[in-house]
């Protein structure tokens, strides 16, 4: 009776007959088998595919199985592999097994005694495949260097993995200091080319005059200064990953340069005649909206579309919600042990004041910030006193503040939400003095709390072009609360209607 699942194997066993016999075998439990004698051919055959299952000979006519097994459990550990020998030992048994193998059997076997061990070994490798779905499926709080599981952290990281064995180009687009370096970093570490170059390039910080030069290379006598023949990035990327960051900042001029290169993979160096062509994968990043510098002409559209082929949006902190504190205490616990000091955790005000900054400089800002904590101080618990003057003044929380309400002998003026800079401005004032200065308003003047809650909400979301989740972020809210608001007041308008 077969294995009602169809599965690939490679067999390695250099004697024809017993390949012959052992491929039957295989073949009946569901097998699409291809036998090799020798151990290079088995090397060649596991570089152009992987099976599910490597049955596989220990004594080889130019190579020994185990090396074999180690060259498999480094390259290809998601493969089963089977131990097969006619010189068996229990020593030679226990090293197999130890280094990596499934199983050991010694010849000769017969087609029941392999079915058996096929069939565990294909049984574990599903329940290894179904516990890896089921973790897969799960929120990750650490990820390729990434801290964080909000969703939208989790729809990065799954961007990431779909991604990985491809060679399309990536787009990633952040604000300063959301960490678009390391997402270039796990999209080549999680991919098939981790273990060839990553070569970041800063298009940004690098001279206009030099800039092809990094790239491209140049030849002696190129240009002034150039004494030598120099490789550039595109050679040192050859079979790995070329991640051009701030790419709209690069020159039009080179842009079209560096468009026939994406196309062809061919460049020639600077002041050179050869034409040389590389493998190399592109991930570029900005911080700039990528498609309005292409409607104000400062970025080819072509080249847009040959790079802006998977587009990957990092979320700025400030919409990370509970992510920042998590970052806070991994960064912590990372600069206690760096320094030498004794910070177990952060005062509860001081956790407030973290979850409610704006961040403008994002997960970079808040590095400094803990690593200045840190350094700075003594303690076990980090208090609000321990923290820079920029997150404890009063203009420093999140950049839309909640609705506020200012109160003077009891009457109330409700106005909506100001910007941090106004804070201390005319428009506090102005409600101030007519608080003060009238102490009877007119009823007309005081409009319920809930309809100027919903004109604050609705201005937000007006003002992000009706992107609710933005406005939220920037209301301090979460955007599940902007639709139940909406509900409520639609409730409310027809109980007034029908009144």
């Amino acid at each position: 009776m077969s294995y009602n699942q169809s599965f690939t194997a490679l067999l390695v066993e250099d004697s024809m007959s017993l390949g012959a016999l052992y491929t039957e075998y295989l073949r009946v439990e569901g097998a699409c088998v291809t036998h090799v004698n020798h151990g290079e051919d088995a090397l060649t055959e596991l570089s152009q595919w992987q099976p599910d299952l490597l049955v596989l000979d220990i004594k080889l006519p130019d190579m020994s199985g185990m090396d074999i097994l180690l060259k498999v459990q480094t390259s290809y550990p998601e493969i089963t592999v089977i131990m097969i020998t006619a010189h068996g030992t229990i020593d030679l048994a226990v090293e197999s097994m130890k280094s990596g193998a499934f199983d050991f059997l010694l010849k000769p076997f017969d087609a029941k005694r392999l079915s058996i061990t096929v069939r565990n070994a294909l049984k574990q490798r599903q329940l290894v495949n179904l516990v890896a779905k089921y973790e897969q499926s799960l929120p990750k709080a650490n990820y390729m260097g990434f801290i964080g599981e909000s969703l939208s952290m989790q729809t990065v990281y799954k961007t990431i993995d779909c991604v990985t064995s491809s060679k399309a180009s990536v787009f990633i687009v952040g604000e300063s200091g959301t960490g678009k370096e390391v997402c270039a970093h796990a999209i080549h570490h999680a991919g098939n080319r981790r273990n060839n170059a990553f070569v970041a390039l800063n298009c940004a910080s690098i001279p206009k005059d030099l800039i092809e030069s990094e790239i491209f290379g140049h030849t002696k006598g190129a240009f002034t200064g150039a004494i030598a023949n120099r490789e550039g990035a595109a050679n040192r990327a050859d079979n790995g990953t070329l991640f051009l960051d701030e790419i709209c900042e690069m020159d039009l001029e080179l842009q079209s340069k560096l468009l026939r290169f994406i196309q062809t993979g061919i460049f020639q160096k600077v002041g050179g005649v050869k034409e040389e062509k590389v493998d190399v994968r592109f991930v570029s990043a900005t911080n700039k909206d990528p498609w309005n510098e292409v409607k104000k002409g400062r970025f080819r559209e072509d080249l847009f579309y040959r790079l802006h082929v998977i587009p990957i949006e990092l979320p700025a902190l400030r919409m990370r919600g509970k992510d920042i504190l998590l970052l806070a205490t991994k960064l912590l616990k990372e600069y206690n042990a760096e320094e030498g000091k004794g910070f177990k955790t952060f005062s509860a005000d001081t956790k407030k004041i973290l979850q409610n900054y704006g961040w403008p400089g994002n997960v970079r800002q808040l590095q400094n910030v803990i690593r200045q904590v840190v350094v700075l101080n003594s303690s076990d618990v980090v208090e609000v006193s321990m923290l820079p003057p920029q997150l404890t003044s009063t203009s420093s929380t999140t950049l839309v503040q909640p609705l506020i309400g200012v109160q003077t002998e009891n009457k109330a003026c409700l106005m909506p939400p100001i910007s941090s800079s106004a804070a201390e401005g005319t428009d506090v004032k102005r409600c101030t003095a007519e608080s003060s200065g009238n102490q009877s308003l007119d009823n007309e003047q005081i409009i319920p709390l809930w309809l100027s809650e919903k004109q604050t909400i609705e201005a937000a979301i007006k003002q992000c072009d009706g992107n609710v989740p933005k406005a939220a972020a920037l209301l301090d809210i979460s955007a599940s609360t902007i639709y139940r608001k909406r509900q409520s007041w639609e409730e409310l308008q027809n109980v007034i209607s029908e009144n």
